[in-house]
């Protein structure tokens, strides 16, 4: 299924290019498009990773203070049965985490330095036990290229509606760019709803409350996650919030929007009753 959302997600991002481009220019537009399409699509899958992290400025976690996380994540990745992944952390008050990647041996989970600072070490394991399941069930690729895709698609639509695709005249704006432009946002949005399930959140806790043994933990950090999130925003692209272990545009008009999290009272319940 993965692998069918995959294609599907790159046929939608070059048709929509395509037929941009041979409405802007013609046959020459095509070519070009298509071409800046393939560069594109093979560039979110093999770089996915590296994408996501330039996205959050994201950088390497550093040992002494944080030792102890890299011991946890090699323990933990040996209870999971999957190789380490490296650590990352951005700078942000918001306690949220990811985990992104083209592949296991290509992964990567990054923590935000409110996430290390704000939560004890048994909720931080916790947050970590669950992005480790993400990479253990293959969610990582498909997540971060429909991020990917739906951030170009919306920076298309910015493109145009702010830079001025205008008519020879200068008077007037091309309607055509102004409609594609009011259509890319909810178009985004499907793309990553279509791709991303709430189901996996639910899994991925599962499993890492078994990994972990302790899935109150877990339920903990979602708790506080949550309520930290409400009152302490995130600049980040709203495409990206899906990679997050907990929507980190919580409070935002573009929460409902590009939401592919499941309640966090449903996660707690279940988490609470294993």
């Amino acid at each position: 299924m993965n692998s069918f959302k995959l294609i599907f997600l790159f046929g939608i991002l070059t048709t929509i290019l395509v037929v941009l481009g041979y409405l802007i220019g013609g046959t020459s537009g095509l070519v070009f498009t298509f071409i800046l399409s393939f560069v594109i699509n093979l560039s979110s899958y093999w770089f996915s990773g590296s994408i996501a992290l330039r996205m959050a400025g994201a950088k390497e976690l550093p040992t002494g203070n944080y030792s102890w996380i890299q011991q946890e994540t090699e323990l933990l990745s040996r209870e999971m049965g999957i190789k380490v992944p490296r650590l990352y952390y951005s700078e942000s008050a918001q306690p949220n985490a990811f985990a992104s990647g083209r592949n296991q041996s290509n992964a990567v989970v990054c923590f935000t330095s409110g996430l290390l600072n704000g939560l004890s070490r048994d909720e931080v394991k916790g947050v970590l036990a669950h992005e480790l399941a993400h990479i253990k069930h293959g969610d990582i690729l498909i997540a971060t290229v429909a991020a990917v895709m739906a951030s170009t698609v919306s920076s298309i639509g910015n493109i145009l509606l702010f830079s001025g695709m205008r008519s020879r005249d200068e008077e007037n704006n091309n309607p055509l760019a102004i409609i594609f432009a009011l259509i890319v946002a909810p178009l985004a949005a499907t793309l990553i709803q279509f791709a991303i399930s709430r189901n996996r959140e639910f899994s991925a806790d599962e499993a890492a409350g078994r990994a972990t043994r302790e899935p109150k933990s877990l339920a903990n950090a979602l708790l506080k996650i949550e309520a930290l999130v409400q009152r302490t925003p995130m600049n980040v692209n709203p495409a990206m919030a899906s990679l997050y272990i907990q929507n980190p545009l919580a409070g935002s008009s573009m929460m409902e929007l590009f939401s592919t999290h499941p309640a966090t009272a449903k996660r707690v319940e279940r988490l609470m009753n294993m």
